[in-house]
């Protein structure tokens, strides 16, 4: 299909939905209880997505907000409330339906709130041509719209584009551990199930990496269906567009704590454990964000960590046998590529097949924030026990 005739059915098919009142299936987890103290049932009943990045503790007062396919208005007056009186929110969408219901519902939302006047403008427009200004955005926010997009990279260069320097994206959306295949593609009714037009996770954070963010990591993820073998499931993602004025900075070193091993930041920096690195400023910049800020040590001089020292963290498998449940792993940022301690090998984005010890280790505090599990066994496994000869880097 053309990419305008996609737009034109995924718009149709948006609008349909809003007119009947259609429920449209994504994984959201909206708190309606709250929501509905603010804003109209006309909204809430319209309201799809596969996330909440208006609500992960993301929006702060006084900020400059964009929302990319704003539908009727959800995540707009959620970050309406959040930026207060003093802030501004700005919705595109490219539906006509959409647009009406929530220029219609932003004075009630805005009375609801006791603010003198609405700080929310809807305007029509497309997520790759945004009729935004440069430079003017301090947060982008989207829910399961730009997997709906024909060109992503559009997209993610418009994004990059209307941020300010300093700016950052959170957006949740439908990612696959596989390439969709061109029989989904051209199925028109899974463009406008998120399904279609979804890219693979790697591709997805190398997109953004493209356009010229930095530190895209995991916020949060869920699955959500599996049709024929391919995985598709949502991730919350955020990521900075560094600011460009140069700082002045007293640290000129930054040293890994761990849990991993060895990591390569999206400038193909690499960090071993312990040992001290010297980087610029614009390295301070993107590691004094989270969620770096919590696996380095940043320092005027070098310090060399070992374990020894209480700040120096590891997660080291159980030495006992493992079994093969099923389970895959993606690294999930805010690195291109990770080492364990158990010699796995972890690329952003592409699934990695692990046994059952590494699963625990994965699932603890300084793991589980950056990675997605998925289970590929269509079965219940009975596969035996396996124990690993010493020496060998483990069992995967």
């Amino acid at each position: 299909m053309h990419t305008d005739e996609i737009t034109q059915k995924v718009s149709d098919r948006y609008a349909k939905a809003a007119n009947m009142g259609e429920q449209m299936c994504c994984p959201t987890t909206y708190d309606m209880g709250h929501l509905k103290t603010f804003i109209p049932e006309e909204v809430l009943k319209i309201s799809y997505g596969c996330g909440t990045p208006a609500g992960l503790k993301t929006v702060q007062a006084g900020e400059t907000v964009l929302d990319i396919g704003s539908g009727g208005g959800i995540d707009c007056f959620e970050a309406s409330r959040l930026v207060g009186p003093t802030g501004r929110v700005i919705g595109i969408d490219m539906t006509d339906t959409m647009l009406e219901i929530a220029r219609k519902n932003a004075t009630t939302v805005a009375a609801n709130l006791g603010y003198p006047a609405s700080n929310v403008e809807f305007r029509k427009g497309l997520a790759d041509a945004m009729p935004v200004e440069d430079s003017t955005i301090d947060l982008i926010l989207s829910n399961c719209v730009i997997n709906l997009a024909p060109d992503k990279r559009k997209v993610f260069q418009e994004m990059y584009r209307v941020a300010k320097p300093g700016g950052r994206f959170t957006i949740s959306d439908i990612v696959s551990d596989q390439m969709v295949p061109q029989y989904l593609v051209h199925d028109t009714q899974k463009w406008g199930d998120c399904l279609s037009g979804a890219l693979t996770l790697t591709d997805y954070m190398n997109g953004m990496s493209a356009a010229g963010f930095l530190g895209t990591h995991l916020m949060k993820f869920s699955p959500w269906r599996v049709i024929d073998g391919i995985h598709f499931f949502s991730v919350t993602l955020t990521g900075y567009k560094l600011p460009s004025a140069p700082t002045t900075s007293l640290i000129r070193y930054a040293t890994l704590r761990g849990p991993f091993s060895r990591v390569m930041d999206e400038r193909g920096t690499t960090y071993q454990r312990g040992i001290p690195q010297a980087i610029s400023t614009d390295d301070v910049k993107l590691l004094s964000h989270p969620p770096f800020v919590d696996h380095f040590l940043l320092t005027a001089d070098p310090v060399v960590l070992d374990n020894r020292d209480p700040r120096w963290t590891a997660v080291f498998p159980a030495q006992a046998p493992c079994t093969w449940q099923g389970h895959y792993a993606l690294l999930a940022g805010p690195f291109i590529e990770a080492t364990d301690d158990d010699h796995h090998i972890y690329r952003r984005g592409e699934p990695l097949e692990i046994c059952s010890k590494t699963l625990v280790v994965l699932e603890t505090e300084g793991y589980h924030p950056h990675f997605v599990v998925l289970n590929r066994a269509g079965d219940r496994v009975s596969g035996e026990a396996v124990t690993c000869p010493p020496n060998e880097g483990g069992c995967c």
